[in-house]
């Protein structure tokens, strides 16, 4: 009669060789259980992302229209005391010009940035390496 790995001979204890296959056998299981259970947790992940991404980029279009609502009221306010379409000339100059300041300084912002290398990272590895050559030649 063959014995199977899972019963145990008389006196209870099994061969290194049993051990092993055991063992290897049990962290392979242990392994593939991790594994599925990270994939269910990303694919959780994943979708409640994606659902709070659809709701932030809705919460994003309802402000757009907001803020068109809020142009359409002060060119209301304004046409009170000229014309409508000076109205609408001024509110769409205010907004230009709104913009083009900000183009400047997020350009000027981003040439701060450039190259986008750390140069004082950089720098600190080369005074690092120089110190070690100058440490070994001694």
């Amino acid at each position: 009669m063959e014995r199977s790995s899972t019963t145990q001979p008389p006196g209870g204890e099994h061969s290194t060789g049993e051990l092993v296959t055991m063992m290897s056998e049990q962290v392979s299981v242990l392994i593939r259980d991790e594994l599925k259970l990270a994939q269910l947790e990303m694919t959780s992940k994943g979708k409640q992302m994606a659902l709070g991404a659809g709701m932030f980029g809705a919460s994003g279009l309802v402000a757009v229209y907001g803020v068109g609502c809020l142009l359409a009221c002060a060119i209301i306010a304004i046409s009170g005391v000229v014309a409508a379409w000076l109205a609408a000339l001024i509110v769409g100059v205010a907004l230009l010009a709104a913009a083009g300041l900000a183009a400047l300084l997020g350009k000027q912002r981003i040439s701060k940035a450039t190259p986008p290398l750390p140069e004082q990272a950089v720098a600190d590895v080369k005074a690092d390496v120089e110190e070690i050559k100058g440490r070994a030649h001694r």
